[in-house]
């Protein structure tokens, strides 16, 4: 691996110890229960202690860290209120006339978005893959597969835990297809943001010598 900065190492603690501070913060007494907040923030939580058993041995780029960060706040607001419950979505929903509160729609385009360069990164790193048509069909795959699995996961808690904390993890709000459309918005999100960013992404890791 090549010389690191140490400079390069500030970033990615500083957004840590805000991440930290925020989940002591919320977790506290969150409208929701802890329960329900462990349930929405634990895999981001699993997510952030995978990248810090590997930061020795496979630092990613700043931007993966940016990504990351942003996810994890956007999982814990939701985790503090619930999904259904977020003050935002209900705002939302009151001045745009919408029949429901969106902010879980919010989480599952995230869960496209964000991924999607922890994705791209280590493939360009660690597999033959290049830049290019089949790297992109590769990756939005994944985040499809991905989506998949949290949707079967959502049922899976919403039937062991048959409560109203396994059916505000769940979130359908009634909505039939809502498995779906939290699948399609993650694939959706990841197929729209790769074009934009993708150079922005190149650039980061670049800047570290991680990608000629």
């Amino acid at each position: 691996m090549p010389c690191v900065p140490l400079a390069y190492f500030r970033m990615p603690l500083v957004l840590l110890s805000i991440v930290v501070v925020v989940c002591i913060a919320t977790v506290a007494d969150p409208p929701a229960g802890r329960i329900s907040w462990l349930l929405e923030v634990g895999p981001g939580i699993a997510g952030i202690i995978v990248l810090i058993v590997l930061y020795k041995r496979f630092p990613m780029s700043q931007m993966v860290y940016v990504c990351v960060f942003l996810h994890v706040l956007i999982l814990i607001y939701g985790g503090y209120y619930t999904y259904a419950l977020t003050p935002l979505g209900n705002w939302a929903r009151e001045a745009f006339g919408f029949s429901r509160n969106h902010y879980d729609r919010v989480g599952h385009i995230a869960l496209g978005v964000f991924p999607a360069f922890i994705i791209r990164e280590v493939l360009l790193r660690k597999t033959p893959l290049q830049r290019g048509g089949w790297l992109y069909f590769i990756i939005i795959s994944i985040v499809l597969a991905v989506a998949a699995f949290w949707e079967l996961l959502e049922w899976w808690v919403a039937l062991v835990v048959a409560s109203d904390v396994g059916t505000a993890f769940l979130c359908s709000q009634g909505d039939i297809w809502d498995a779906q459309w939290d699948m399609f918005l993650a694939l959706l999100g990841a197929m729209v943001v790769l074009p934009i960013l993708s150079r922005r992404h190149d650039r980061s890791m670049e800047k570290m010598g991680w990608l000629n």
